[in-house]
């Protein structure tokens, strides 16, 4: 089989096997949630409002080098203290911000990120920057400082829902114990992979991402057995 049957194949029996997973998790305003992330699975439609867009760009930052478990407690922090706002995370200070975020790790580095991505929004809106194409605007956000390619694809795929491919650790682990890349690809190498075979839908780069994610938490872990997470893969 060639890398596009493959990479397609991958895809269908994931979805199959996981089911939509309403992946990126947005709060509302709706009491009864109590600021809590709620996924939407075969919704694309989100994000609804400007404020979960930007809850989208705060949580591709903290998810830096932690699980989403840790982020989901910063968010509802920012949110019970209505920082889920360009001017008010601006206002406060930088030390409080850290405290809030604290679950996510390098909090007094992450609060910091968040005070510059505020700054870049309140000169360059939301509205403003939709109206970019993608590749200039992947070239924007690489240029703030504490973004790199990974963040600022995920900020692109899910709050601009532009059909970019997010690369994460476990997309790497995944495919090259199955043998569709090395271990030490590079991000762009693997990333131009599925964008060369794959259709060009925003809605199924965002399930399949989610859809990796989930399979390697549940069968290929870091720690498992490079021979076993390769018959777990040849089952797809």
């Amino acid at each position: 089989m060639g890398n596009k049957t493959i990479i397609n194949k991958i895809y269908h029996q994931l979805l199959q096997e996981y089911h939509p997973q309403g992946w990126w998790p947005v709060t509302s305003d709706d009491k009864s949630t109590a600021g809590k992330a709620e996924y939407h699975p075969a919704d694309y439609s989100y994000p609804k409002t400007e404020k979960q867009k930007l809850e989208i760009i705060f949580g591709a930052i903290l998810t830096q080098n932690t699980s989403w478990k840790n982020v989901e407690k910063a968010i509802f922090n920012l949110y019970q203290n209505n920082l889920i706002n360009i001017s008010n995370v601006l206002a406060i200070e930088r030390s409080k911000l850290a405290e809030l975020i604290k679950s996510s790790g390098y909090n007094n580095q992450k609060a910091e990120r968040l005070k510059i991505v505020c700054k870049f929004l309140l000169e360059k809106p939301l509205l403003e920057l939709d109206k970019i194409s993608t590749e200039k605007l992947r070239d924007i956000l690489l240029s703030i400082k504490g973004i790199g390619p990974e963040t600022a694809d995920s900020i692109l795929l899910y709050a601009f829902n532009r059909p970019v491919f997010v690369i994460d650790t476990y997309t790497k682990r995944i495919f090259s114990r199955i043998g569709l890349c090395s271990k030490d690809v590079k991000y762009d190498e693997l990333q131009q992979l599925f964008m060369d075979n794959l259709m060009e839908d925003y809605k199924m780069f965002q399930e399949y991402h989610a859809l990796i994610v989930e399979h390697a938490k549940r069968c290929c872990t870091a720690k498992g057995s490079e021979y076993n997470c390769t018959l777990i893969h040849n089952k797809l």
